[in-house]
């Protein structure tokens, strides 16, 4: 089975699994952004919490974000750890927000995917990860979104080594996979769900895994 033909047999077999995933839960890209800083080095549901936080007292606006002090922030998002560090990362993002286009994230709509995927990266805090999630959920970019879980999954899977680098297994799918924002979401939010209940670090449940099928496979024929 070639590459291609494998990453998209996987794709098939997990949408008969888990259906349309609904990911990434939020009201708005402002809140996507948020969400994609937050969850670094975090359980989503602590992002959760965070998020109420901010939407209990009517802070989660561009407008009301800019005006509040960073340690009023900081204290809003405790709950997704790191809290103060987050709290810079954030008021950064709402910087370029606030310079690029005026916190109107709909005018970001005309700018390349390569520039502004550039322009994130200078951003303090924000990695390769977390600019594609905000290309893909919050600015609808067809950018292939990869992270641990993706390694652990397709590394055991052999299709990829386990040191392979971030933009090398990006290109894994890229190269294989049509540009289509859809898919690339739900493929996302597959791989995650997959990783957590069957492919886990230790203790993987193979035998479950609605994937067994393919360990057998020759991705390289």
């Amino acid at each position: 089975m070639s590459r291609k033909a494998a990453l998209t047999a996987i794709y098939q077999t997990l949408q008969q699994v888990f259906g349309d995933s609904g990911w990434w839960p939020a009201d708005t890209p402002l809140e996507v952004m948020l969400g994609a800083v937050l969850t670094q080095n975090t359980a989503w549901t602590n992002v959760e919490k965070a998020i109420v936080n901010l939407k209990t007292k009517n802070l989660l606006t561009f407008a009301a974000l800019q005006t509040l002090d960073l340690a009023e922030l900081a204290e809003l998002i405790r709950p997704a750890g790191f809290f103060r560090v987050k709290a810079l990362r954030l008021k950064a993002l709402l910087a370029w927000l606030n310079e690029s286009c005026a916190g109107n994230i709909e005018l970001l709509s005309n700018c390349d995917t390569d520039e502004l995927r550039q322009e994130l990266l200078n951003i303090k805090g924000v990695g390769p990860e977390t600019a594609d999630a905000i290309l893909l959920y919050a600015l609808h970019r067809p950018v292939f979104v990869v992270d641990e879980y993706t390694r652990r999954i397709f590394s055991r899977h052999g299709m990829a080594p386990q040191e392979i680098d971030y933009h090398e297994l990006q290109s894994l799918f890229t190269d294989a996979l049509p540009e289509d924002v859809k898919m690339f979401r739900e493929y996302h939010a597959y791989i995650v769900s997959v990783a957590k209940k069957w492919c886990k670090r230790h203790k993987p449940d193979c035998l479950n895994c609605p994937l067994r099928p393919f360990l057998d496979q020759d991705f390289y024929e």
